[in-house]
């Protein structure tokens, strides 16, 4: 039985995971909490893995939307792994390095991670935790030194060992509400890289693991998705997260240059506040 999305349903989850995607407050949680508000069924087991499902595989748009907006940084690294760049060669094996913690535990882990951790308390937990962190470590990560204009157009190129604990940092994130773009950021600003150079490696990094998400939920739950919600609806969603996370990304790089990561801890903290209290007072469903 079809229960298809409205265009206007479509639309808004579409523009909700472009636009929180990057940024470092957790797009899956948003899209659990909108998928409540806007009346999405998450009852039954066949569902939630639909609505899951919906929720990972949007991102493809914001994906496609890192691809052009940083097809430069590809093009090097393509490049690179054909012996023609060797700074283009380093971010690839960086990247690569930085991509296998995620990648090990997320296969290992997938199935309890959606079955305990997909719901919104956990959401809500991690929303007001991370909120906190960001509020004292946000002030401290802005005092250092941003990129010089001879620096900005170079590749974010960490080291093997550095890319290696950017990626066990971005494996915190598997707790939804964490934000996988937070984690990336802090695990380089922490290894000693600019803002700049953090936030696109974060942009980058996210290629292949969202990447790796999206494929492998399309081929575990793809025909039940579009049994679900029609194809036309994954459509919509995917170029609105598309169009959306276009936007986003380019404002976060020069956002956080100016400001820092603390405007969005104390965002985190309230709307974990706002939610927590409205499944306290039983106006959106707590599974």
């Amino acid at each position: 039985m079809s229960d298809e999305l409205t265009i206007t349903q479509a639309i808004v989850l579409g523009v909700i995971e472009g636009i929180t995607e990057y940024l470092p407050v957790s797009s899956t949680g948003h899209l659990l909490v909108a998928q409540r508000v806007l009346g999405i069924a998450v009852d039954t087991p066949d569902a939630k893995e639909a609505a899951d499902a919906y929720a990972i595989c949007i991102q493809g748009g914001a994906i496609l939307a890192v691809l052009g907006l940083y097809w430069r940084h590809i093009l090097r690294m393509a490049n690179g792994l054909l012996g023609k760049d060797s700074e283009g060669r380093s971010l690839a094996f960086s990247l690569i390095a930085a991509f296998m913690p995620a990648a090990i535990i997320g296969l290992l882990a997938n199935d309890w991670i959606k079955s305990y951790l997909f719901g919104m308390w956990p959401v809500v937990i991690a929303w007001i935790i991370g909120g906190v962190l960001l509020i004292f470590l946000g002030r401290k990560t802005h005092q250092r030194p941003g990129d010089t204009a001879e620096t900005e157009g170079k590749l974010p190129v960490p080291t093997i060992r550095q890319a290696i604990l950017i990626g066990l940092m971005q494996c915190v994130a598997m707790w939804p509400g964490t934000s996988r773009s937070l984690m990336a950021i802090v695990g380089g600003l922490i290894v000693g890289m600019t803002m700049r150079k953090s936030v696109e490696f974060s942009f980058l990094l996210g290629v292949l693991t969202l990447g790796a998400a999206t494929c492998y939920d399309s081929l575990k739950s793809g025909e039940l998705m579009v049994a679900t919600y029609g194809a036309t609806s994954i459509v919509v969603g995917f170029v609105a997260s598309l169009i959306s996370a276009a936007f986003a990304v380019k404002w976060l790089v020069s956002y956080l240059n100016r400001h820092g990561l603390h405007g969005f801890g104390y965002y985190r903290v309230v709307i974990g506040v706002v939610v927590g209290a409205a499944l306290i007072a039983n106006w959106l469903p707590s599974s």
